[in-house]
């Protein structure tokens, strides 16, 4: 029993340690076009961006569900503190390779493929759920485009009812409503993300039968929303610089639609119980408010590196996990 507490306390350590990255890391999908817009001062927008994920991590536990049991079920594995420790270890290390090199990867790729690679090595592929894998991997894909598309549509709408009016004074009007929408972006980032490390610490305590339902404690709730929270209060400059300028030259009305765009995406998902990448969502909602500004401006060979880096992302992290479970256990 000694042991496994220790084991568990090593689970939920890495489990905070993967929020509490997820959080730097993705601190950009939140305040990027706010602060690139000087609608917000940095300093002002990561504090801004911490209050507004703790709060929004606190007030949701469907997405955590979807991931304790989605992928595989906790019940029937031998191992499935082994799987969880290789699955966190190995979607930390992808987030901190992104981060140093400023690409806005997706922590819910990461993890999921981690997840799905560490069961296939560690359990077999009969005890990979797959229809529940293809489900979360399709709403992770689709996502993407449906934020793409809101985000044209969005920015076309306000082209045609702004186009008579001085660009200034609408920008002037947009800047400030921009702290509106940057903190909803915040919130449901926190809806969403906060709820991955919720649910793999579940995930971890039905495996190791401490409980016997997906119901998040209390306890991980406030711990995971606190390292979201602590993560995000640290900035990811790197990132940020990739968002908020090296995509298309964003202003306010720019970030204004982008980030009602993705939130509302980010925020239908969290009702539905799917977890989706909020970077992938802001990204695709700014190269749609982007296109719909001027296709030229968008600098699509970025655009495409970045692309490249979603797709990769769940069979890399899905391989090194698997590695890690061979060579560890």
């Amino acid at each position: 029993m000694e042991t496994t507490i220790w084991v568990l306390g090593i689970v939920v350590f890495l489990a905070l340690a993967f929020d509490f990255i997820n959080g730097f890391h993705d601190t950009a999908n939140a305040i990027a076009t706010s602060v690139s817009t000087r609608a917000l001062t940095p300093r002002r927008a990561i504090l801004m961006a911490a209050v507004m994920n703790f709060v929004g991590a606190m007030m949701f536990t469907g997405v955590a569900k979807t991931i304790g049991g989605s992928v595989t079920d906790p019940t029937k594995l031998d191992n499935g503190i082994e799987v969880v420790i290789v699955t966190l270890i190995a979607a930390i290390i992808w987030n901190l390779v992104t981060w140093w090199f400023g690409i806005p990867s997706s922590s819910s790729h990461a993890l999921i493929g981690a997840l799905a690679g560490a069961v296939l090595v560690g359990a077999g592929a009969d005890k990979v759920k797959w229809s529940g894998f293809i489900d979360i991997v399709g709403g992770l894909l689709l996502s993407p485009l449906i934020a793409f598309a809101i985000g044209y549509v969005v920015m076309t709408i306000l082209k045609y009812i702004f186009a008579k009016r001085s660009p200034h004074n609408v920008n002037k009007g947009f800047r400030t409503v921009q702290i509106f929408t940057a903190a909803l972006q915040a919130f449901t980032h926190g809806t969403n993300d906060a709820q991955k490390a919720m649910g793999i610490i579940t995930f971890a305590l039905v495996a190791a039968g401490v409980q016997d339902h997906l119901d998040v404690p209390l306890w991980v709730k406030i711990s995971a929303a606190t390292a979201m929270a602590l993560g995000t209060s640290i900035g990811g400059w790197k990132i940020i610089k990739t968002m908020g300028t090296k995509i298309f030259k964003i202003e306010p009305i720019n970030g204004f639609a982008a980030d009602l765009s993705a939130a509302s995406v980010i925020f239908s998902a969290t009702l539905l119980h799917l977890p989706v990448s909020t970077t992938h969502a802001i990204t695709s909602a700014i190269l749609g408010v982007g296109s719909a500004k001027r296709f030229s401006a968008v600098k699509w060979g970025l655009a495409g590196r970045i692309i490249i880096t979603w797709f990769i992302t769940i069979p890399i992290t899905g391989a090194l996990a698997g590695l890690l479970y061979w060579i560890i256990f």
